[in-house]
């Protein structure tokens, strides 16, 4: 039988234990980013989603984009700041401001917010949409977030998906609306 001992590296134990202090702080950053969620939801959610787009679909997406990409943009402060967690990013070479198509591999359940991270420091926070699973679309709160952002849900059925995905890409022709269209081809994460 062999004896294992923790993995480590030039910069410390891979895994820390739990401690009460960590426990605590990652619960407050849980219930500043739900709490915080459902403030911008009923606060300036409806007002830009619902009745900006009366008037015009393009302000209501920008008027949509600032006041959640203004909410997004709390992640990585907490993520990075208060947790103190380094985020690297490698690969190519993403433009600033441009529409474009992220195809990413899906190794975690929070990896789609690093993506937050990089639209940050991208100057296109409020402007991220996915492809996610239909389910993720009822959970209470982040659901209708998902709603109000026009992320995309799919049923992983191409008999099902191919119109509702035609009929939402489509409202995206004009190239004036700043899309980041980020899917993980996976499906779900690498667990």
């Amino acid at each position: 039988m062999a004896v294992l001992s923790p993995v480590t590296s030039k910069f410390g134990a891979k895994y820390r234990s739990l401690a009460p202090f960590r426990f605590l702080r990652g619960l407050a950053c849980l219930l500043v980013l739900v709490s915080s969620a459902f403030i911008t939801l009923v606060f300036f959610g409806f007002i830009s989603a619902v009745i900006v787009r009366l008037f015009s679909i393009s302000y209501s997406r920008k008027t949509t984009s600032v006041f959640f990409g203004a909410w997004l943009t709390l992640w990585p402060f907490l993520f990075e700041k208060i947790n103190k967690t380094k985020v690297v990013f490698s690969g190519d070479i993403v433009p600033s401001r441009e529409r474009i198509l992220l195809i990413a591999n899906h190794r975690t359940e929070v990896d789609w917010m690093y993506l937050w991270d990089l639209a940050l420091r991208k100057g296109c926070i409020g402007y991220i949409k996915y492809i996610l699973k239909s389910s993720l679309m009822r959970l209470p709160i982040f659901g209708w977030a998902f709603h109000i952002l026009e992320f995309i849900p799919v049923e992983r059925k191409w008999e099902a998906d191919e119109s509702n995905m035609r009929q939402m890409l489509s409202t995206f022709k004009d190239p004036q609306d700043p899309l980041w269209l980020a899917i993980f081809p996976e499906g779900t994460d690498f667990t």
